[in-house]
């Protein structure tokens, strides 16, 4: 690589770092104007920090039964107590605290999944535009293989097979999901390939690796980080369907979805043991759509709003 390369490379590093500092500077600017978005930050943090500090928060042991105090009110209604401020399901089981346990289930799919998913479907994207040919056909065919199966009815026969637990939903819902990353970072690897800074740094003889990290990669990842984010709230909602219908996690273990499902029986009568962790799921779910909004309108410049 001759010296004229070097310093092109250089120059285009030290633009790179000045890119994400200036935008790191007005993107903090523009949070703190958006009311939506500093919303979802504070609705996303706490969700966070619930779920970090679970044993610290929850009052009782989430799968403690208690016979005597079975389908207990809330506090603030005839016959409650101060003891469970949300009330017991039907086996006695503080509903605060297997809220708070809850959150943890459905931030680690939703986070986990998307991490999956989103890595898998960068690499694959990326490849695909970039290199094109036979690559891209091979790849995209997996994708349209993919796209033909109904996702919900292939992740219902994959749990199935492997059994019901944390670890076999967090792969099917990542193994399954990673086809919208993958279709999106080809269609913007696409169109950044052929921009000139990308020909140049190939004129002058630069590797494929360093122009798609380099060159490439900084122009896709905003596009990504959008789609990641909303996407993470889509999971969760994803994660307490499959554990409504019993193939999420298994009791002792907590989650919202199967708190839905242990209290459809007694919504009619015992209305808190499904309306707080469905309160919880739509509190949490707003606040990341709110994050990706956020993100969206200081990250695409073509969603902006004028």
């Amino acid at each position: 690589m001759d010296l004229s390369s070097i310093l092109s490379s250089k120059k285009q590093k030290i633009k790179n770092l000045a890119l994400i500092k200036s935008r790191s500077k007005k993107c903090l600017r523009l949070l703190l104007k958006s009311k939506t978005g500093s919303i979802g930050l504070v609705i996303t943090l706490t969700a966070i920090f619930v779920a970090v500090f679970a044993p610290l928060l929850a009052m009782h042991d989430p799968a403690a039964t208690d016979a005597l105090n079975r389908l207990k009110p809330p506090m603030w209604m005839e016959n409650g107590s101060a003891s469970y401020p949300l009330g017991t399901d039907n086996l006695g089981r503080d509903i605060l605290s297997r809220i708070i346990f809850g959150s943890r289930v459905s931030l680690i799919v939703g986070f986990s999944a998307v991490l999956l998913a989103g890595a898998l479907g960068l690499i694959l994207g990326l490849l695909a535009g970039y290199y094109q040919g036979a690559i891209d056909w091979i790849i995209m065919r997996v994708v349209d293989s993919f796209l033909s199966i109904p996702s919900i009815l292939f992740m219902l026969m994959i749990i199935s097979i492997l059994g019901p637990s944390l670890i076999s939903l967090i792969g099917v819902i990542g193994l399954t999901r990673w086809v919208t990353y993958a279709r999106m970072v080809r269609s913007e690897t696409l169109s950044v390939k052929e921009r000139e800074y990308v020909k140049s740094a190939r004129a002058v003889g630069a590797r494929d690796s360093r122009i798609i990290f380099t060159y490439v990669l900084p122009n896709v990842i905003s596009s990504f980080i959008v789609v990641a984010t909303l996407s993470v709230a889509t999971t969760i909602i994803l994660e307490a369907s499959l554990s409504f219908l019993g193939l999420g996690v298994q009791p002792p273990d907590v989650s919202w979805g199967l708190m839905l499902s242990d209290g459809r029986s007694y919504l009619s009568t015992s209305w808190w043991i499904v309306t707080f962790p469905g309160v919880a799921i739509t509190l949490t779910v707003l606040g990341i759509i709110f994050v990706g909004d956020w993100l969206r309108d200081i990250l695409d410049p073509r969603m902006k709003k004028r």
